[in-house]
């Protein structure tokens, strides 16, 4: 490692300097993604210690691994076997501590428009020091008095911030579908290819949606029982029907010429994988068969058997479910993102079509000029003239994000029973929170549409 490298990774871990690679060969990195890619593997880093607290194979193995096991939880004062770093307990005060770290930067953050401030160089920068402030917040968290009610109210407030994450998750996803339409459709303006293109992607979202819905019903119903997954499908699906034909009724087409089936594919399709993902969490049903034993029904046969390797099925379904956690953290923390839960949207005037219409060009025109080479991977300053994302906004995703990981990780309102390796074991508040989840996506895109036609005095913009 070369000394100038050397250098600028000290900068960067008691410094102002952006983060970066040591490695020349890597492209070039700007300062605003290396500064959230920092904080996301924070984020990571204090999921990962979460699912390891919930885990009872993990804390078997280090009894039999780690010698002086005992002595060493008696001197952490962690209990005989360590039984206060492990469990639902144990994860609710590491992301009490995670939050509250976030909370603070969000609270820190606030009205910062310009990377030259004093709070922007800390919002950077400081990485070594920030570790070591969410370290000792995680572990501060052990020391809270009176426990029981700590635990008891704090579960209240992971609950209500996992509900404004999911929430703030489902507007985006709205406002996706129109952006989406909208896009598109300016270019149809221009040239007929968009035309064509639009018509093709509806095509293949309604086919999906259909397919979907088709799927659930072969493999999640049987002739007798299953009442449960029968009128959820068929209310789900109504309902993305409904939705459908309200998006392209003749009084909604007069107020927002905008709206078309393009939208509404894109969240009849989210219904739909919401659907099949509550009907995966619901808990077994079992019936007597002909030699009166249980046998399980309402899901698939070959399920069954995917679930025989469950530290696979587990690990597996954990990483993707933590990566998509973190995808939507990121992507949600944009300043378009930001601006549009505000209800700022672009002018059609300055639409310009795109295939990859969610990565428009950021306008730094001149961000090659404030390039920093220090001896590794090349860093681009692209926040000279002012900040590119709202970092009050960002804390503040991440900030839910922590809380909603504290509640997935738990099994939500099952906490007591709760074990990473039964991660994926149906339970009641899992089915019914992705289901009113569902409901509400739908209710927020309705209210997009019939939104106009109940305040026609007011101005909307989607």
């Amino acid at each position: 490692m070369s000394a100038p490298c050397c250098a600028g990774q000290l900068a960067c871990c008691c410094g102002t300097a952006a983060c970066s690679l040591c490695c020349k060969c890597c492209p070039k990195i700007k300062q605003s993604t290396s500064t959230r890619f920092m904080y996301a593997l924070y984020f990571i880093l204090v999921t990962i210690i979460c699912c390891v607290m919930m885990s009872t194979t993990v804390a078997n193995e280090m009894k039999m691994h780690i010698p002086f096991y005992k002595q060493m939880c008696k001197g952490l004062q962690a209990g005989e076997m360590c039984e206060k770093l492990v469990g639902y307990s144990a994860v609710y005060k590491v992301c009490f501590g995670m939050a509250c770290f976030f909370f603070l930067f969000f609270l820190f953050t606030i009205k910062i428009n310009s990377s030259k401030s004093c709070r922007a160089y800390i919002h950077n920068g400081f990485w070594l020091i920030k570790l070591i402030l969410l370290a000792a917040m995680c572990s501060g968290a052990f020391f809270i008095p009176d426990q029981d009610t700590f635990l008891n109210a704090w579960r209240y407030v992971g609950a209500t911030g996992g509900f404004l994450f999911i929430a703030i998750q489902l507007i985006l996803l709205v406002e996706f579908a129109h952006k989406w339409n909208k896009n598109w459709t300016a270019g149809a303006n221009h040239k007929q290819m968009w035309n064509g293109l639009l018509a093709l992607v509806t095509l293949i979202l309604y086919s999906v949606a259909v397919a979907a819905l088709i799927l659930m019903a072969l493999f999640y119903t049987r002739s007798e029982g299953c009442m449960y997954n029968k009128v959820l499908i068929g209310v789900n699906g109504g309902l993305c029907l409904f939705v459908s034909l309200v998006a392209i009724s003749p009084c909604v087409q007069n107020r927002q010429p905008h709206s078309g089936l393009l939208q509404s594919g894109v969240i009849s399709c989210y219904v739909m994988y919401l659907t099949f993902s509550a009907l995966s969490s619901k808990p077994p049903e079992t019936i007597l068969d002909e030699n009166n034993q249980n046998i399980t029904i309402c899901v698939p046969e070959f399920s069954q058997g995917l679930h025989r390797d469950e530290n696979l099925v587990t690990g597996l379904g954990t990483t993707i479910l933590f990566g998509c956690i973190l995808y939507s953290c990121l992507t949600s923390t944009t300043r378009a993102s930001s601006e549009a839960l505000r209800g700022i949207y672009a002018t059609p005037e300055t639409e310009v079509a795109r295939c990859c219409f969610c990565c428009m060009p950021d306008g730094d025109a001149d961000a090659e000029d404030h390039i920093e080479k220090r001896g590794g991977q090349t860093v681009i300053y692209d926040e000279k003239k002012s900040t590119v994302y709202s970092y009050a906004y960002f804390h503040f995703v991440f900030f839910l994000a922590s809380l909603y990981v504290m509640m997935t990780v738990t099994h939500w309102f099952h906490y007591e029973s709760a074990q990473i390796e039964k991660f994926f074991t149906g339970t009641w508040s899992i089915f019914w929170i992705k289901m009113i989840s569902c409901w509400v996506c739908v209710c927020l895109y309705l209210w997009t549409l019939i939104a106009p036609l109940c305040c026609p005095t007011r101005e909307f913009s989607v």
